[in-house]
């Protein structure tokens, strides 16, 4: 692809915090069906979930897509789910690259990208300088996303054979990435409530280097739920209103799960009630 494509532009109320959707909230249908009902249903932009789905990874797929429907990308997701492991390398340093790319030529501000697992050693270890040098060189927001205790893979093996050093987290230094500390974060609500987190005081933590928000919700169970936003435990609405009076000037998208709508206008009419909530809660006070 060469040049840069120009971005879809939407003529938002100033002041107003965008609000996404993710790819990921259309599955099984394809990354596609994201900018469809994204301009059906009036959201403000696209964040693309890179994983199998090809159109997910062909940046030239993408903005074609974006510019026929008249919807800007927010946001790439880089491939770092354990399924996406081979998506465009094996080398987990090099896909983050490659995300960083595809940001910047589909003019999106923001990747958003995982702490490393335990097992990439080598990429563990220098992802803190590796963030650093792309937000440098790129001038993108590399936004690091709160995750939750996964156990590594042979963790059951040692419960099985009575060790019990079974609270390691699959996440190097933790799933925490205030922990180390970053320019900016990605905050992911359905994960604070997988990790057992207070997700105000996450949001506190997090609030100078707050770059993007994946609005869901969570009941407190161990996996991530994805839940629609007013259907677990979480903050969801306190989060929403912190960020409007605090000015945020981010992107909020929502990451659900809604794979069990019987069909895509079900699956529309979810999204629409999800979207609803987003802009009820972000709405700024006395606007």
């Amino acid at each position: 692809m060469t040049g840069q494509p120009s971005r879809p532009e939407r003529q938002d109320t100033p002041g107003r915090i965008p609000v996404g959707l993710s790819s990921a909230s259309v599955w099984p249908q394809p990354a596609r069906a994201a900018f469809e009902m994204s301009a059906d249903l009036g959201f403000d932009g696209v964040e693309v979930m890179v994983w199998a789905d090809a159109v997910s990874q062909d940046v030239d797929a993408l903005s074609r897509l974006s510019q026929q429907h008249g919807v800007p990308v927010l946001a790439v997701h880089a491939p770092c789910l354990l399924i996406t492991q081979r998506v465009w390398s094996p080398e987990p340093e090099e896909r983050l690259r490659k995300a960083v790319v595809v940001a910047g030529e589909l003019g999106a501000s923001t990747v958003v990208v995982h702490p490393p697992f335990r097992w990439q050693r080598r990429y563990a270890d220098a992802f803190p300088e590796l963030v650093e040098e792309l937000e440098e060189t790129s001038g993108l927001k590399i936004a690091v996303e709160n995750m939750f205790p996964l156990r590594p893979p042979n963790t059951l093996n040692r419960l099985r054979s009575g060790r019990t050093n079974s609270g390691l987290s699959a996440f190097k230094p933790s799933p925490d990435p205030t922990d180390v500390g970053f320019r900016n974060y990605t905050l992911d609500l359905s994960h604070a409530a997988a990790a057992h987190v207070d997700a105000i005081e996450l949001l506190k933590r997090m609030r100078d280097g707050l770059a993007h928000v994946h609005l869901a919700d969570g009941t407190g169970a161990s996996r991530d739920e994805h839940l629609l936003p007013g259907q677990g435990s979480q903050p969801c609405a306190e989060v929403c209103e912190a960020l409007a009076a605090d000015g945020y000037d981010g992107s909020v998208v929502l990451e659900v799960n809604t794979r069990k709508a019987r069909n895509p206008q079900q699956r529309a009419e979810i999204l629409a009630e999800a979207l609803l909530f987003a802009r009820l809660h972000l709405e700024p006070l006395g606007a």
